[in-house]
């Protein structure tokens, strides 16, 4: 896989990467089959903004290496959607709900 230098990566469209932050910087691209194959190795390395941004990535990683013929094998980490950062059970009940006061 080439470098992207500075000048290169400004031409590639924002399109062309799996993630852009708030801030409008591209992470993770995706627009040729080497850059597809790291994005993946490097998917959990990479910070996001939310679950949301994180899951959207995943997506658009599978869906960039079918595109291009790349093999997404089943244990790799962009096989399978992003579990949730919610618990299950929290102080406050189930799912965040509000305990009733019994009786």
């Amino acid at each position: 896989m080439a470098d992207l230098d500075t000048a290169h990566r400004k031409q590639i469209k924002k399109s062309n990467f799996a993630y852009v932050d708030k801030s409008g910087e591209g992470h993770l691209p995706i627009h040729d089959e080497s850059h597809i194959r790291n994005a993946m190795s490097r998917f959990n390395q990479t910070e996001f903004e939310s679950q949301t941004a994180k899951e959207s990535a995943r997506k658009k990683i599978v869906a960039a290496a079918h595109k291009h013929g790349v093999e997404v094998s089943d244990g790799s980490t962009v096989s399978k959607p992003t579990q949730s950062l919610r618990a299950a059970h929290t102080k406050a009940g189930p799912r965040g709900g509000r305990k009733r006061a019994s009786g």
